[in-house]
């Protein structure tokens, strides 16, 4: 049986004593969310992310390497759990953001795609603090929620071995959870967004994007409406099928069918 020992090791608490900047920070929870590292603050000492978030290890560490701090995480699940009972969850992330420009991408990416966004902050004097979303329930009962008021206590718990000039930074960084607005696999689509915001997938174009707010049409759409141009669709202000000669013209040369070829 292997002992799990219930401290962080002197060489992980002296690699996330030795970070100076957020920067510093990202990589080395990258890290430990690969398995190079046994050990992050906040965190049960020699435990690597849960097994429920494996898969989503890619993600989350490309987060990392974004400038992004992951704090929590959980995929879409709607099932029933080793204890009988139906469990149902949202795809959920909190991060951590100092870069005001990183802040306003993933709040903009997020909101543009219909999910939910929470945005909390610890500040001397006060700060935004949004309510929270119920991100898992329990035969319909809420289990636990993301976002919600952050407090001193919380940064000292979540933050315990870092440089005081860093830790400064991120206890008093935005804290931004962003929420599926569906239960079940369906909000993973919360991961294929923030793959695009980091780079690790490309952007696809908004007719082949399943959650673009951008109409999707095919040829049947294209079919004009009384007071059309037949060929371009343009508005039409004089009586006649085109809206020129030019449309006309164009037209019926399409029309027109090829002369066959000469037979030798």
């Amino acid at each position: 049986m292997k002992l799990t020992l219930p401290w962080m090791s002197r060489a992980d608490r002296r690699r996330w004593k030795t970070a100076r900047t957020v920067s510093d920070l990202g990589e080395l929870m990258a890290l430990w969310l690969e398995g190079e590292i046994a050990s992050r603050p906040g965190y049960a000492p020699r435990y690597g992310p849960d097994e429920e978030t494996e898969h989503l290890v890619p993600s989350l560490a490309a987060l990392c390497h974004a400038g992004y701090i992951t704090t929590c995480s959980q995929p879409g699940f709607a099932g029933t759990g080793a204890d009988g009972l139906w469990w149902e969850q949202r795809a959920a992330v909190e991060l951590v953001v100092t870069d005001p420009e990183l802040l306003h991408r993933l709040v903009d990416a997020a909101t543009g795609a219909g999910l939910l966004v929470r945005v909390n902050d610890h500040r001397r004097g006060g700060g935004v603090q949004d309510e929270p979303v119920i991100a898992t329930t329990c035969d319909g009962e809420p289990m636990t929620a993301f976002g919600g008021r952050i407090s001193r206590a919380d940064m000292a718990i979540q933050w315990p071995e870092l440089n005081r000039h860093l830790y400064d930074q991120v206890a008093h960084g935005t804290y931004v959870s962003i929420v599926a607005p569906e239960y079940g696999p369906a909000g993973d689509r919360l991961w294929v967004l923030l793959d695009q915001v980091t780079g690790l997938r490309p952007a696809p174009d908004p007719e082949d994007d399943p959650w673009s707010d951008e109409p999707k049409w095919d040829a049947e759409d294209l079919e004009p409406e009384p007071g059309e141009c037949t060929l371009c669709g343009a508005p039409i202000h004089h009586r006649g099928p085109y809206c020129s000669r030019a449309c006309e013209e164009a037209d019926a040369d399409d029309q027109e069918e090829p002369e066959p070829a000469a037979v030798n």
